[in-house]
């Protein structure tokens, strides 16, 4: 017989969210390890906010929406909104009553300044890795750091001199260009000089021409920066620079120095591709005593006897470097290296952090450690279930 749909609303249902999430679904012992973490942090959540006034979206259900949307792929929170009121998984994972009115989506745009200054988004970052480190999934002695280009939200067609940006010349070009226009206006490059120091972008001033490698195009662009321990490709610790030719190098230090103070530890060894191969760099992790495991250039070192003073140590560097290319140690972390790529992979092609969705260096760095604590909570869910 055939059914036939019954178009009468009803005007009373009750729905049980526990009954509409099969028992099996991945994200159910992901939200009890969110929630055991986020309760760890109710001080700080609380020391966030004023103890008068109209109560706030709770920042745990935030921060939680902020990892559905890393998970999910969602592209905006204008879109992560949209699914948090229609979808039941959703409002379940962030303990929202059915009938509860879905938050507007300028509640993140409003609370995104609080989560900075307050280092919310730190802190649950580093309590994940605080959780992967008691379970014991994290190794102590071998680490591999890796980069990546962040791509501007910025068009190239706003990356202009720097005298004439925020001009009322150029201001007034804009007005007496606006109305209908059928398409983006033409702009050729060609034959025109522009580079960092004397060009701005009007819409990302923060970000800088940059290019990924010989034949790549110019971006505007930011890098990311992951620091991961070798034996499961744990993010341990993240960071957002200028895109510039020496930002690998300092931040690597940057954040091996950040990862001693807060674990009273520094890894023995740290593998890196060939980006990393710079004397000072050499020099700075030696002086530290961690062995480098570095890809290394096909220039051959130069010969530290006829080198000028100031460069013979970097030069001896490179050279025992070069020493160590034949050693089985070397071998396992240049295969093991492998891993902290993948973890770039899943935060750009998942996470949606091949494009910035924000205007601002430090918003696409709490981008990056929210994006960051999702991935290390999958991989600890992975390895050791509940």
């Amino acid at each position: 017989m055939r059914g036939q749909a019954d178009r009468q609303p009803k005007m009373f249902f009750s729905i049980d969210l526990e009954s509409r999430i099969r028992p099996d679904h991945p994200l159910r012992p992901l939200k009890k390890r969110v929630d055991a973490i986020l309760a760890g942090l109710n001080e700080r959540f609380s020391a966030a906010y004023s103890r008068t006034g109209r109560p706030g979206v709770p920042p745990e259900r935030l921060l939680k929406a902020l990892l559905l949307m890393a998970i999910y792929s969602v592209r905006s929170e204008r879109q992560l909104v949209e699914r948090i009121d229609t979808d039941l998984l959703f409002r379940w994972f962030l303990d929202m009553d059915p009938a509860e009115d879905a938050f507007d989506a300028t509640a993140f745009t409003h609370n995104r300044t609080r989560l900075e200054e307050h280092g919310l988004a730190a802190a649950f970052f580093e309590a994940v890795v605080s959780e992967a480190i008691a379970a014991g999934l994290c190794s102590d002695d071998h680490f591999s750091v890796d980069g990546t280009m962040i791509e501007s939200m910025a068009s190239t067609k706003s990356f202009r001199p720097i005298e004439s940006v925020g001009s009322v010349d150029d201001d007034q070009n804009e007005q007496d260009g606006a109305g209908f226009k059928s398409r983006n206006a033409e702009v050729d490059f060609r034959g025109r000089k522009r580079t960092n120091a004397t060009h701005r972008s009007r819409t990302d001033p923060e970000a800088r021409l940059y290019c990924k490698g010989p034949g790549k195009p110019a971006l505007l662009a930011h890098l990311g920066h992951s620091l991961a321990e070798n034996r499961n490709g744990l993010i341990m610790e993240a960071a957002v620079t200028e895109a510039n030719g020496t930002a690998e190098s300092e931040a690597t230090i940057e954040l091996l120095d950040r990862y001693r103070r807060k674990r009273g530890r520094s890894p023995k060894t740290l593998g890196a591709d060939k980006g990393y191969d710079s004397g000072p760099l050499l020099l700075k992790l030696e002086s530290r005593r961690i062995v480098p495991h570095v890809a290394m250039r096909n220039a051959e070192p130069a010969d530290p006897k006829t080198a000028r003073s100031d460069r013979r140590e970097k030069i001896e560097a490179r050279l025992r470097m070069k020493a160590r290319l034949a050693t089985a140690e070397y071998a396992v972390s240049q295969r093991v290296r492998k891993k902290v790529e993948e973890g770039f992979g899943w935060l750009k092609t998942i996470a949606g952090l091949g494009r910035s969705r924000h205007v601002g260096r430090w918003k696409l760095r709490q981008q990056l450690e929210l994006s960051a604590a999702a991935y290390n909570l999958i991989r600890i869910q992975k390895l050791r279930p509940t």
